[in-house]
């Protein structure tokens, strides 16, 4: 699995004894229907936003039923906080409806089902398979996961699907849900899009764009 650049396996154990190897979503959720709004939710946002925002929603929404019933001006007003929240408000309410009438009040379970809820887009499906279910079927990827992924060298274009699939040719399929969790964690920590902080990245000696080798 490794590439002439960089080894992918090297890249996993370090960042995985950086960040710890059971690091997860910071997305806050206490089940499968917290997790998939949440996830919705998080495009164009950061965590803290879409978990400052979720704090309230979670206390009076539980179910997709009530999401599905709620009037679309009160989902707006819960939903004020986050970027481009009147089209996730929508998003969030045509997709409950669905997930009501055909999927049974029941959060999808594989990929094909999960993006034709409206809002759901790939990396939102990952994040529900892997955080969710435990299943592997690609990478999240994000700002973090982009900017990482091409500084290291783990993949080149700046098209979200194309950076998926160079880096789920370079790791193991079982460490493909980690990775997106990793590399996000390095991108917060110390490899950030506008200040990258090489001199106190544990990849420093390694990554082909370090300015600390």
């Amino acid at each position: 699995m490794d590439n002439a650049g960089i080894s992918p396996s090297l890249v996993f154990n370090k960042l995985s004894r950086r960040y710890g190897r059971e690091l997860q979503t910071q997305l806050k959720h206490s089940n499968l229907t917290t997790l998939f709004v949440a996830a919705l939710l998080s495009p164009q946002c950061t965590d803290r936003q879409v978990n400052k925002t979720t704090e309230e929603l979670f206390k009076k929404f539980k179910t997709f039923e009530d999401y599905s019933k709620a009037d679309l001006g009160t989902l707006k007003r819960y939903l004020k906080g986050i970027n481009y929240y009147k089209t996730k408000a929508r998003n969030l309410k045509a997709a409950s409806v669905l997930v009501v009438k055909k999927f049974h009040g029941k959060v999808p379970n594989n990929m094909k089902d999960l993006m034709e809820l409206q809002g759901v887009g790939r990396k939102v499906a990952n994040v529900i398979l892997n955080e969710g279910y435990g299943i592997n079927e690609g990478i999240a990827v994000d700002t973090h996961v982009s900017v990482t992924a091409r500084r290291l060298g783990l993949a080149k274009s700046k098209d979200p699907y194309k950076i998926e699939q160079d880096i789920m040719r370079a790791f193991e399929k079982n460490r493909w849900g980690r990775v997106s969790n990793l590399l996000i964690a390095l991108g917060r920590d110390t490899c950030k899009a506008r200040n990258k902080e090489c001199f106190r990245c544990v990849l420093r000696h390694m990554c082909l764009s370090s300015d600390a080798k």
